[in-house]
């Protein structure tokens, strides 16, 4: 496989070094493609991983936070697998699965359901309080603030 480098962008550009490794770390890796998955906007601060999870009960899928990090695990139980089923055709993969996704900071998992054999899960950005813009009031030497003035 052909690795391409990044190097000449590391030297050209300030404040982009994570941008770039990330794509460096992108190319290296194998894409993951089982199971398919969505990730779509649903509002300003709203978003929605969906997973085509064919053949998993909800009791088989386990989805996890822990930090910046959600992860999507699926498995079959031992023996529930196939049973007495004799398959012309396999199409639906039904195989164990590990999904990871990194959350930017203050993304928090809402809530998961599963419907139509797809996973939905539910992502909302809260900023807390003090990381919310502010308006600053400013004041003249006076004592009054800039509002206050009529100007003439």
């Amino acid at each position: 496989m052909q690795r391409l480098d990044f190097t000449p962008f590391y030297r050209s550009t300030v404040g982009f070094d994570r941008l770039f490794s990330r794509l460096d770390n992108l190319v290296s890796e194998e894409a993951k493609s089982y199971p398919p998955y969505n990730i779509e906007r649903t509002g300003e601060d709203a978003y929605r991983v969906s997973v085509a999870v064919a053949g998993f009960a909800p009791g088989d899928i386990a989805v996890e936070t822990k930090e910046n990090s959600l992860l999507v695990k699926g498995a079959r139980p031992e023996g529930a697998s196939s049973g007495n089923r004799e398959f012309l055709h396999r199409g639906i993969a039904e195989r164990a699965f590990e999904l990871r996704f990194q959350l930017a900071e203050h993304v928090e998992v809402s809530g998961a359901s599963l419907e139509n054999g797809l996973l939905h899960i539910e992502l909302k950005r809260e900023l807390p309080e003090s990381k919310r813009p502010r308006q600053i009031d400013i004041k003249s030497s006076n004592g009054k603030t800039i509002e206050d003035q009529t100007v003439n």
